[in-house]
């Protein structure tokens, strides 16, 4: 009888060894993953901010070559070729000006360092956001939020290739767009994002969730952990060719 209650005592030893062994290898596992993406979410920034430094100091080389092309004009009197300069030029600043202003100086980078590397990248954005100085949401978890959406929407942009498999049936390339929109909506603070896929046919939105792996997947739970932390809702659409998350957070 003894040696019975020794040898259950020794099992129950054993299993319970094994579990703590077991947990802190999955938390270890999971601080691993979590360690990586914070990494690749850092390099990503960096990358994003070099990208806009890069602009401006291209802006900045490129002035005093178009003020001397201006006054030349001017002193030639040349006013047609000016006018034509000047559209021209202000066409090309158009382009680049991606200074997004919406209440909110984190928001307002993090949105223009995506707009911008979505841009570079060829994929058309129209972009609406303006919200209250008083937020009940942080800063920090807030471009979170955005940050993980516009990474998501661009990704799936590039995706799309542009050739004969991402045309229309007239052999049109399809569209590569992402429209952002965030502002206040029945005394919440509203985020939506759609964004053109290459998804052909309606899938379950439980499929595209456990389909995003590694970055992706911390970046999804990510954002649902915030709007829970705030008592907020997340909403995720999607129809042939187009995907669309919506935020709601208390204000």
């Amino acid at each position: 009888m003894n040696n019975l209650i020794t040898l259950i005592l020794v099992a129950l030893c054993v299993a319970g060894v094994s579990v703590i062994l077991t947990i802190f290898i999955l938390k270890s596992k999971y601080d691993k993953r979590l360690s990586d993406f914070q990494d690749s979410v850092l390099k990503k920034q960096r990358d994003e901010v070099q990208n806009i430094y890069q602009t401006m100091r291209a802006w900045r080389h490129d002035y005093h070559n178009h003020m001397q092309s201006i006054k030349a004009l001017i002193e030639m009197d040349k006013m047609k070729e000016l006018s034509e300069y000047l559209d021209n030029l202000e066409k090309d600043l158009d382009s680049i000006d991606i200074a997004i202003r919406t209440g909110n100086v984190g928001l307002d980078a993090i949105l223009s360092s995506k707009v911008s590397i979505a841009r570079k990248n060829n994929i058309e954005v129209n972009c609406t956001a303006k919200v209250p100085q008083n937020l009940s949401v942080g800063d920090v978890h807030l471009c979170a939020i955005v940050g993980n959406l516009m990474d998501n929407a661009i990704e799936a942009c590039e995706k799309m290739k542009v050739d004969a498999g991402g045309a229309g049936a007239e052999g049109l390339a399809a569209p590569r767009f992402i429209r952002v929109y965030i502002g206040v909506f029945k005394s919440q603070l509203y985020i939506s994002v759609t964004n053109s896929t290459k998804e052909k046919k309606r899938r379950r939105l439980s499929e595209l969730v456990t389909s995003k792996l590694g970055e992706h997947g911390f970046g999804l739970r990510r954002i649902d952990k915030i709007a829970e932390k705030y008592d907020g809702y997340v909403n995720r659409k999607n129809e042939p060719g187009v995907f669309a998350t919506e935020v709601m957070l208390p204000l």
